[in-house]
């Protein structure tokens, strides 16, 4: 049965998660939000069954092992199959993507390379897609060398080098030369193919590393920090710029809970924590293409409401339907299309959007900064936070059946103000600086009166209880409270002893709309991570760190949670918020590079 062992490959356009067998098991089509291509991931069935539908699978006959393994620096992965008589072939895997007559070539495509490299090897290749949410697709030979599937969204074809006939009957094969696949929009497959298909790994291979080398990483784990920043890239819809939350749909947080969500859409604070991450490493052009989609949002709420996610084309209406025709995850459903949370008040948004913009105010790396008619359209953002901060919303756990004001919430409400002092500042505006100073000091009393609970020596995670939140970790990061402040000292020493499983952080220990959870989430346990460093507990930061990576799949990634008792991963995967954790603790913890220089 499928677990979450497993390897993302993409080009920014379209993404599939490949098991440890090899098969792609997870991929939509035309983008990330898409009709699922490859759906077997939630059918409830093993991808190595017979009657297993949903995948793209290339079996090498009486295989044994699979060893796999990324190409250095890039998301183009490579799997060595090895039969009982030592027969062995290759399988590169990606979707390509490079720059090509002054645009980015990303096709809605996927690539395959099946290379003989020891003995007689014979494949069988299965090539099962599925339509409208599960169905199987109609499929028709079109030629001598193309399959085509027919679905609502497009017409994919399969383009290659290998027998048609033998892959539509899905018979075995010697394999005596290097087979290439094509799987794509439906036109004439131009020049030779196995050639294009060779120069399209070529040139995608460049494409990756060369984005990597430009990436300001520290000295210590730069693997886990490569293939995180690869993987948040991979996140990102290039075309509009929207970073997604993960590239899943209804990964269960865990076993038979129904919190089964759909996180192929762009929640505004998701993607400001990943923007805030990559610009730790200095990759700017993340940054660049979200605030391009953020200011097309904020132009479309006419300095109104903000929404807590969109689609990836800005979509505002989401609606949540079950897919009735996918079982789930390991039969665990139901399978949700589309996400309610669409519809909630979740404030903290409006804080996120004046943070992820910032920085283009002070970068003068950026090929555009952010001037005055930028700061007059944050500024209607700002007295949304302003108007809102100790209204109740949701909270950033998206409730679906009770409001409270949240303090963190109200916090980044505050922040939003805070920094839009600082923009003032920098742009020669003292009029304007001065009038959000003291909305932000207004702001800050308001809230260290509502959430202290002067007898506990802890912060609310709402202005009405008592309540313990993992949240509260991040008034660290928002600069609301230092690290020796010793209301933050009491927060996390009631956080860690109220939440704290072993190694992991839960985000609550109260009952929700589902019960009480089950699971840690796992960014939480890199806002500990954080904490602790700040105050004082560096080696039980590194130590905590160094657990949370024993617990990465064998791609050197995580999902949204963890059960604190097995370490098994569940939840969306990969999960946005877990790489960005990694990412940000490596940086914070890694000695520098001086230290060997």
């Amino acid at each position: 049965m499928t677990n979450l062992d497993l390897w993302p490959i993409g080009n920014c356009q379209v993404s599939a998660l490949i098991d440890r067998a090899g098969n792609f098991v997870w991929g939509c089509v035309p983008r990330v939000d898409g009709d699922p291509l490859f759906s077997s991931l939630v059918r409830g069935e093993d991808a190595s069954g017979e009657t297993a539908q949903g995948l793209w699978s290339i079996d090498l006959e009486d295989g044994i092992a699979v060893e796999q393994r990324y190409l250095r620096n890039t998301p183009i992965l490579i799997s060595r199959h090895t039969d009982a008589s030592g027969n062995a072939i290759e399988v590169i895997d990606f979707c390509p993507r490079f720059e090509r007559m002054g645009r980015t070539y990303r096709p809605v495509a996927y690539a395959r390379i099946v290379r003989p490299v020891a003995g007689s090897p014979r494949i069988r290749v299965r090539l099962r897609p599925t339509c409208h949410h599960g169905s199987s697709c109609q499929q028709r030979i079109g030629g001598s060398n193309h399959i085509r599937y027919s679905m609502d969204s497009m017409t994919l074809r399969l383009t290659t080098t290998a027998p048609v006939g033998m892959i539509e009957e899905e018979r075995a094969f010697r394999v005596e030369k290097p087979l290439h696949f094509f799987l794509g929009p439906d036109e004439s497959f131009a020049g030779n193919v196995a050639a294009t298909i060779e120069d399209m790994l070529t040139n995608t291979t460049l494409e990756w590393q060369e984005w990597v080398r430009g990436l300001a990483i520290p000295l210590e784990w730069q693997q886990v920090v490569i293939r995180s920043a690869i993987t948040l890239k991979l996140c990102q819809h290039e075309e509009t710029g929207a970073i997604v939350a993960a590239l899943t749909t209804s990964i269960p947080e865990h076993a038979d809970s129904e919190r089964n969500w759909d996180y192929r859409y762009c929640w505004i604070r998701d993607a400001y924590y990943t923007v805030q991450a990559l610009n730790r490493l200095g990759a700017l052009d993340v940054l660049e293409n979200y605030l391009v989609y953020l200011r097309n949002i904020v132009d479309a709420a006419k300095g109104g409401h903000i929404q807590p996610l969109y689609g990836v084309l800005g979509d505002s209406v989401l609606e949540e339907r079950i897919a009735r025709d996918l079982p789930g995850y390991r039969g665990m459903g139901p399978v949700r299309i589309g996400n309610a949370a669409y519809d909630q008040r979740q404030h903290d948004a409006y804080g996120q959007i004046v943070l992820s913009n910032a920085q283009a105010f002070f970068d003068h790396r950026l090929f555009r900064m952010a001037g005055i008619e930028d700061f007059e359209g944050l500024e209607r953002v700002g007295e949304r936070a302003w108007q809102l901060y100790d209204q109740p919303d949701a909270g950033l756990w998206e409730l679906r059946t009770r409001q409270s004001v949240h303090t963190y919430s109200a916090a980044m409400c505050w922040a939003a103000c805070d920094r839009l002092a600082n923009v003032a500042g920098e742009l020669g505006l003292p009029e304007r600086q001065h009038f959000w100073e003291a909305r932000a000091g207004t702001m800050r009393q308001r809230i260290e009166q509502s959430a202290w609970r002067e007898d506990a020596e802890f912060v609310s995670a709402t202005f009405s209880g008592s309540d313990l939140d993992a949240s509260l970790l991040q008034l660290l990061d928002l600069r609301f409270l230092p690290p020796d402040d010793p209301r933050f000292v009491g927060t996390l020493k009631a956080v860690e002893a109220g939440l704290r499983r072993g190694s992991h952080m839960l985000r609550y220990a109260t009952e929700d709309d589902f019960g009480l959870p089950e699971t840690a989430f796992n960014v939480c346990t890199f806002w500990l991570i954080e904490a602790l460093h700040f105050t004082g507990r560096g080696e039980d930061a590194r130590e905590l760190f160094e657990e949370m990576l024993s617990r990465c799949t064998a791609a050197g990634l995580l999902s949204e949670d963890i059960d604190p008792v097995t370490g098994e991963l569940w939840g969306n995967y990969p999960q946005t918020y877990s790489l960005v954790g990694m990412i940000n603790c490596a940086v914070l913890l890694s000695k520098p590079w001086s230290a060997i220089r």
